[in-house]
């Protein structure tokens, strides 16, 4: 029987020279968030960088994201039987698909104004894991760094996901309770 990998924070492998992403909370309440794609060992291979900036988010619109993610990926693990996780000072490890998502919620969260965000924050829950995937492929392979903010995909998710009223309870769309388990996840045969 294999034994299953540990994890830390969300969902990211306990091992060192992992592909992840890092979350760079700082303790001031000014300062903005910064959330980076660290390739691990793998990130020297064809030359790319060991690391990679994708965004820096104002401290208003990481504390308007962080618990529509919190929530979407700790119900994940959770069903996947791996440890939950919080958002906390300093650095957070989010596994590589995770990490993936969140960076689609801050893309279309970074230039929204404080009426948009809860918005944007369920549209992104209403969609599937796989197409935030496909939605983050789209959005770097032209505008995937910091500076990007308004080209591309990356302007698009902002209007898809801030188009819209603010989000009413009552008339939320209800997710199946039933999820496809992530490939990450599952035990090594």
């Amino acid at each position: 029987m294999s034994k299953k990998a540990k994890t830390v924070d969300f969902g990211a492998p306990d091992t060192f020279g992992a592909h992840l992403f890092r979350v760079e909370i700082p303790s001031s309440r000014s300062e903005s968030i910064l959330i980076v794609e660290d390739y691990g060992y793998g990130g020297m291979e064809n030359g790319s960088p060991q690391d990679e900036e994708r965004v820096i988010l104002k401290r208003a619109a990481w504390s308007a994201i962080s618990a529509a993610a919190r929530t979407e990926f700790n119900t994940r693990l959770k069903t996947a039987k791996v440890t939950t996780g919080r958002w906390h000072s300093g650095t957070n490890l989010v596994d590589r698909l995770l990490g993936k998502e969140l960076c689609v919620l801050a893309w279309a969260a970074e230039t929204a104004n404080v009426d948009q965000l809860p918005v944007v924050c369920v549209k992104w829950a209403a969609l599937r894991p796989e197409e935030r995937w496909w939605l983050f492929a789209m959005t770097v392979a032209e505008a995937g760094l910091p500076d990007d903010t308004q080209r591309g995909w990356r302007r698009a998710l902002y209007h898809a996901l801030s188009d819209g009223e603010k989000p009413n309870p009552a008339k939320r769309r209800r997710r199946p309770t039933e999820r496809t388990l992530m490939p990450l996840f599952k035990e090594a045969e």
